[in-house]
């Protein structure tokens, strides 16, 4: 589904991505892990059009993605959610989620005039798929609270329910459980392991929490210091002495193998 190779992007001379290459494969729901400051959350964002690169290439299928914004990488179904949440807070549950599919009828002021039983149709299909989504997370019996009174853990279920509003081919998940009870926390894995195994979505996510992570992804792929340092089970990544080294704050060896 998407292939990075020898990506790079520096930031005033320090290389906060620095050649890195991995793939994630269709259907599959890819945990990336590594210490603070190991390059997930940059590689993130140059995947997703945020950052332009400044080496290396991105594939989504067969096509190059590379540098492109994130408004197109939207329309080829990759999307992402963030470690704080982007909710419209002024907007209810429902509305936040009704706005997400694009272009709507009713965004052009001629319609409102010579089309009005066309936007009325289509806001109704909206509204409907937005209540199935609703349902789906759990979330119906807030439909029409303002979303920004919602709790860290609802807001993190209304982000990945706007992704279930378009034709996701490839959602990338930035610590989705950052914040979140334990509670919610297992209502967000279970609608994550439904939208994988009963609607194909493909999923990538930076997460800290190693029993979340191992409950969900396979493989896992570790970074430090702005590259790929280990890819496998979770079983085995944190079995494994370089991501030790690395999470203990040494990153002795790593750097020495780098020199």
């Amino acid at each position: 589904m998407i292939s990075v190779k020898n990506l790079v992007k520096t930031f005033g001379g320090i290389r906060a991505v620095d050649g890195a290459s991995m793939t994630i494969a269709e259907g599959s729901i890819t945990g990336l892990i590594g210490p603070n400051g190991a390059g997930k959350t940059t590689l993130f964002n140059v995947v997703a059009g945020v950052y332009q690169p400044d080496a290396g290439q991105v594939m989504l299928g067969g096509d190059d993605i590379t540098g492109l914004p994130p408004h197109e990488l939207f329309h080829r179904g990759l999307l992402r959610t963030f470690q704080i949440a982007h909710e419209f807070g002024s907007l209810t549950v429902r509305e936040n989620l009704m706005m997400v599919p694009s272009p709507q009828a009713g965004e052009n002021l001629l319609n409102v005039w010579l089309r009005p039983r066309r936007i009325r149709t289509e806001e109704h299909s909206i509204a409907q798929k937005a209540n199935d989504v609703l349902d789906f997370l759990q979330l119906a019996g807030l439909a029409d609270e303002y979303a920004g009174n919602l709790s860290g853990g609802q807001k993190k279920l209304l982000e990945l329910g706007r992704t279930m509003m378009v034709d996701a081919r490839i959602v990338f998940l930035d610590e989705v459980g950052a914040g979140v009870n334990r509670t919610l926390l297992k209502t967000i894995g279970d609608a994550i392991l439904r939208l994988n195994r009963e609607r194909g979505y493909t999923f990538c996510m930076i997460e800290h929490d190693m029993d979340f992570i191992a409950r969900l992804c396979a493989p896992v792929i570790v970074m430090a210091e702005g590259s790929v340092l280990a890819q496998g089970t979770a079983k085995e990544v944190k079995a494994n002495p370089q991501v030790i080294e690395a999470y203990l704050g040494t990153g002795s060896r790593h750097r020495k193998q780098r020199a």
